[in-house]
């Protein structure tokens, strides 16, 4: 018995990239809550990216009680528009920004302040001022510079303003070095090792405008174990007993960043909240035991783990051609809206969606339309022999770090993201257009 192409369905494969409500339809379509995604690339045009919000909630949640006693803030750099802000207040999540931009999107949601938390290797004056204008919860330190730089701009008659002091804890963990963030050498936080970051505590114990509420470190990015974050939870304790032992002084409070693993591939591991939760809670357990100090109050901050796995982005093939043993799928997208493969060599799953084909499968390397040969979406990736110019392609595990890392490389215009829950869908952001490109070019 054969099967008419154009009732094939093919299953959806390796599902654990796929938001859990990712189904295959007939006529080789997929649906993401109760939403056919070629119906989405024709409403809306390719490119553009689709958005779980029972994802994002669901995975925002699972955080909450992995970790019930803990602080859980959202990284808004993997993703932020107005409606995240939303989900990710009514989850009870805090949020953790790097701009005055990000900030003052929260606050047009009116997003509690207290629940916020301020990065970043260099805030510039308009970050801080925003930061302390809007009252946020935690400031955290990452140069001796800022300590009396934000010590100034607190006004006399307003409480000290918290802080935290970010530390290397010369930790390796990370998929690719340019997302190592917790070892020596790099342009984050205060060397552990070298006693800058013991040296910043002092100095800001002696700024009365600031409260030093504990220490921050963050180890990378995209990282699988749980390994990497109890041995953080070694080193940032026996730290803390060394600044109460040798300053009398018993911080609070213990922020561990984030970096949480995404599954992109078959076969990717991603820790799980609750394994982590656990693994985490008995390490700071035993940690305070060895070392008799009271445990602090723990915050992590989940941001690709939240998001990646909500997102899919949905592309249209303009080319197909052969070079030499390679086929070559160029799409209408690129590294304007995904720069991650070009940075540091990201890996996806492609699926082609919205047509059945009974065609067998062949190693293809989908490729954007930008004028640079680094311009590689997805390297040696499955796709049917006959795919062809029109044809849609979907890639999963796209919620973070893409469009929020989006650019305006040959002027071809962010793409715009809309969210489905529930059988339906609405529009988040929308396509830049030349008209947005226009309006900023004021030289004539």
């Amino acid at each position: 018995m054969t099967t008419e192409p154009d009732l094939l369905v093919r299953s959806l494969d390796s599902p654990a990239v796929w938001p859990a409500s990712a189904v295959s339809a007939p006529g080789g379509d997929v649906s993401v809550a109760g939403v056919s995604l070629a119906e989405l690339a024709e409403r809306h045009g390719t490119p553009v990216y689709v958005l779980d919000e029972t994802e994002v909630r669901a995975r925002a949640r699972a955080w909450r009680r992995a970790l019930p006693d803990a602080d859980v803030v959202y990284a808004a750099k993997a993703f932020l528009c107005r409606a995240v802000v939303d989900w990710v207040a009514e989850e009870g999540l805090g949020l953790d920004v790097c701009s005055a931009g990000e900030l003052e999107l929260a606050a047009t949601r009116g997003f509690p302040p207290e629940r916020i938390v301020l990065h970043g290797n260099a805030k510039s004056p308009r970050d801080l001022r925003t930061g302390l204008r809007l009252g946020v919860g935690r400031i955290v330190i990452d140069s001796d510079c800022e300590i009396a730089r934000i010590a100034a701009q607190v006004p006399p008659t307003a409480p000290p303003q918290k802080v935290l002091v970010r530390v290397l804890p010369g930790i390796e963990a990370g998929a690719h070095p340019k997302v190592r963030t917790g070892t020596e050498g790099q342009k984050f936080g205060l060397s552990l090792a070298g006693g800058d970051a013991e040296d910043a505590v002092l100095r800001v114990l002696g700024q009365p405008r600031l409260s030093l509420a504990g220490l921050h470190c963050h180890l990378g990015s995209q990282i699988a174990s749980t390994e990497p974050y109890a041995r953080a939870v070694r080193t940032m304790v026996a730290f803390l007993a060394r600044l109460r032992d040798r300053h009398g002084v018993t911080l609070p409070e213990l922020d561990l960043g984030g970096g949480f693993a995404a599954a992109y591939l078959p076969g990717d591991t991603a820790p799980q909240p609750d394994a982590y939760g656990r693994r985490i809670t008995a390490e700071l357990a035993r940690a305070c035991a060895e070392f008799g100090y009271p445990a602090p109050r723990l915050t992590v901050e989940p941001g690709r783990a939240v998001a990646a796995p909500a997102g899919v982005a949905l592309y249209r093939v303009l080319a197909v051609k052969r070079t030499g043993e390679r086929v070559f799928v160029a799409v209408d997208g690129g590294m304007s809206d995904n720069p991650r493969p070009a940075l540091y060599g990201a890996r996806y799953t492609v699926r082609m969606v919205g047509r059945a084909t009974a065609a067998p499968m062949r190693t293809a390397t989908v490729v954007g339309r930008h004028c640079e040969a680094g311009d590689v979406l997805a390297q040696d990736v499955e796709l049917p022999q006959d795919v062809r110019p029109g044809d849609i392609l979907a890639v999963p595990a796209s919620g973070a770090y893409q469009v929020s890392m989006a650019s305006g490389y040959n002027m071809t215009g962010r793409p715009p993201v809309v969210a489905v829950a529930d059988g339906r869908s609405r529009l988040l952001l929308r396509r830049e257009t030349f008209e947005d490109q226009r309006g900023r070019d004021v030289g004539l």
